[in-house]
């Protein structure tokens, strides 16, 4: 069963290509993705690695986790399952923000 790895750290001109290769040695690359940002299409820096097995996956932890990449130190660990957020993007009406603070007749605030 395929084992899936985040690559963190990584410099911002790692290509798709250039990522597979870092995890060949250590056995069958499924796929290899680097995550751009939907506005600018740069690299955020980090991506996926998916392995064809757990042996393999641990290796590759074992031997490429703090290790140098490009001058950079790549974080390399087991995915987690992606969290659940909400669809709206984050955005979050408010009621105007800030605080405010009423004022009684004579100017003073309590």
């Amino acid at each position: 069963m395929a084992s899936k790895l985040y690559v963190g750290g990584l410099p911002y001109s790692t290509t798709d290509d250039e990522l597979k290769d870092i995890f060949t040695p250590f056995g069958t690359v499924e796929s290899a993705v680097i995550i751009n940002d939907k506005m600018s299409g740069r690299s955020k820096g980090f991506g996926f690695v998916e392995m064809s097995n757990k042996d393999e996956s641990d290796a590759a932890i074992k031997s490429l986790d703090g290790s140098d990449v490009g001058g950079r130190k790549i974080v390399v660990n087991e995915a987690r399952p992606r969290e659940d957020r909400p669809r709206d993007g984050g955005f979050r009406p408010s009621n105007g923000g800030g605080s405010f603070r009423q004022r009684d007749d004579r100017g003073s605030s309590y």
